[in-house]
């Protein structure tokens, strides 16, 4: 269904892949993995025709769905619900048929209109008619997109929503007919148990190609009959055509082999040497002696690769700057868009060092509540009230803080302007961007590095109340660990939304704000099984 012919790729001057043939056939589920920055996003986006590859060619039999991590594609003014009908032209359709149908009702007789409305009718039955409306509803219900949001422009939803949209709309089109090869990067993000649950199902039932790139260890393994490894030390892809578990346990078999294949190679490499300084010293040896040198550069030269050990960002939050006992404060909060109340009334209270997460079904408001904190947004009613020193750190769910448009390091000029380009550089060489990485635009980062980077940009900030919107989304596990201890460790307050229950253990929460409500309490154990479902 896919076919890449002597794929290279290439960030700048970094091999991310040499030249390597692959394919994804009909019935393949194949689990896409390395450590961020490896160049799985961008091997993605290759395959789904959406950029070029440095060499080699890519080519498609049959339809594609793609699920980047941050989709903008959509007119902003069309609702949800049209979105993801438009994956088989049913919105325009529907707008017709409705369009018509009002005319018909004050022109029965009109022959043109009947005639009309009749092909209109003839080709949205041919498309699945109404039982096709209606199975998108239940794929969105069942992402966790409760049908008052299908009736909302695009404009008006938070990041995690538009996410989801996108994603009902490529499983729309797949359920349609023709098989289609589905390209999903981190497809559980922003998604509630029940809803990756569902998500599982649906692509273990899936008849098309897949490949998947996800840190959701759990969906890997009840989905996954291949692994693709892209090895970043290498620019390399190890295929294993084995399930999940087995690939562990293969890839740490193979690992083991390469470190004792190359044990044996250095100990007689070594002997060769030792030998050879001996008979070098005479004259009648001194041939033979240069022929064991000769062996044991050959034998260095063709040492199996041994996998360096992945570096992990090293995440520590500065000491935050000095406040008041209270540095934020937020009265009477209200937001809606539209017709659409989100929440009302909300009070909050972050004193100094206290540690805070919100927690709410999609939808309630939780993503909403921390841009009015960061002054993204304007409230409707109600006052945000800065306390005596407060420096503010703000986290988006959807790495709105960066300018894309910029390079690594021109964005962290722009959160920390004083700082020198030296010590700049040192604090994004701490987050694994060094060399020409900091030259990049960000808008060509993958996920996990728009997240690296975005933390980066904290770190500068000596702030004292973190607003923290879901900071381990994207993150491979190493990475993920280092931000939960980065939390453990942060003095300053944190307000934090988050679908991860290691990430809400690592903050050791005070207080709690259940949305839409607003109702402040103090946390307790027994809320945790909200987190997930949140």
């Amino acid at each position: 269904m896919i076919t890449a012919t002597d794929l290279e790729l290439r960030a700048g001057a970094r091999i991310l892949l040499n030249p390597v043939t692959l394919r994804v056939q009909a019935g393949d589920r194949i689990g896409l993995v390395g450590r961020n920055g490896a160049g799985k996003t961008t091997s993605l986006k290759v395959l789904a025709g959406e950029t070029l590859p440095h060499g080699g060619s890519v080519s498609a039999n049959g339809p594609i769905g793609y699920l980047p991590q941050d989709p903008r594609t959509g007119d902003l003014g069309q609702t949800a619900g049209d979105r993801v009908l438009s994956a088989r032209g049913l919105d325009a359709l529907l707008h017709d048929l409705t369009k018509v149908g009002i005319q018909l009702a004050e022109r029965s007789d009109d022959e043109a209109l009947v005639r009309r409305y009749g092909v209109l009718e003839e080709q949205f039955s041919s498309l699945g008619g109404y039982a096709a409306e209606a199975e998108a509803a239940r794929i969105c219900a069942h992402l966790g997109l409760p049908e008052r949001v299908l009736g909302q422009p695009l404009a008006t939803l938070s990041g995690g929503q538009r996410r989801r949209i996108e994603l009902a709309r490529i499983l729309f089109a797949d359920s349609a007919g023709e098989p289609t090869t589905l390209l999903l990067d981190e497809p559980t993000n922003h998604l509630d148990a029940d809803s990756i649950s569902w998500l599982r199902d649906f692509l273990k039932g899936h008849r098309g190609g897949l490949i998947v790139i996800s840190h959701d260890v759990e969906l890997l393994d009840a989905v996954v009959n291949k692994v693709w490894y892209l090895d970043a030390n290498r620019a390399e892809v190890d295929a294993y055509n084995v399930g999940w578990k087995t690939y562990l346990k293969q890839r740490e078999a193979d690992e083991k082999r390469r470190h004792r294949e190359r044990a044996n190679a250095e100990r007689k490499i070594d002997s060769l040497r030792g030998q050879a300084d001996k008979m070098r010293a005479k004259a009648t040896k001194a041939k033979a002696a240069q022929q064991m040198l000769r062996r044991a550069d050959a034998l260095n030269a063709g040492l199996a690769d041994v996998r360096a050990t992945d570096k992990v960002a090293k995440l520590r939050f500065p000491d935050p700057a000095p406040c008041g006992r209270t540095p934020l404060t937020a009265e009477g909060l209200s937001k809606s868009y539209g017709s659409l109340e989100v929440f009302t009334d909300v009070d909050l209270a972050v004193d100094r060092g206290t540690r805070v997460v919100i927690l709410g079904l999609n939808g309630a408001g939780k993503t909403t509540l921390l841009r009015l904190l960061a002054a993204v947004e304007i409230p409707d009613t109600g006052e945000v009230v800065p306390g005596h020193g407060l420096r503010l750190g703000y986290f988006a769910q959807e790495h709105d803080t960066l300018d894309t448009d910029r390079t690594v390091l021109e964005n962290m000029r722009s959160a920390a302007p004083e700082p020198a380009d030296l010590q700049l550089r040192s604090v994004l060489g701490a987050f694994l961007f060094s060399g020409d990485d900091v030259d990049k635009p960000a808008g060509v980062l993958s996920g996990g590095e728009k997240t690296r980077l975005a933390l980066a940009m904290l770190v500068t900030s000596a702030a004292n109340v973190l607003l923290l919107d879901e900071p381990t989304n994207n993150l491979d596990p190493a990475s993920r660990e280092q931000v939960l201890d980065a939390l453990r460790r942060y003095a300053g307050a944190i307000v934090l939304v988050t679908h991860d229950e290691g990430a809400v253990e690592a903050l050791s929460p005070d207080k709690v704000i259940l949305l839409p409500d607003g109702v402040e309490d103090n946390w307790s154990p027994d809320l945790a099984d909200l987190i997930a479902l949140a």
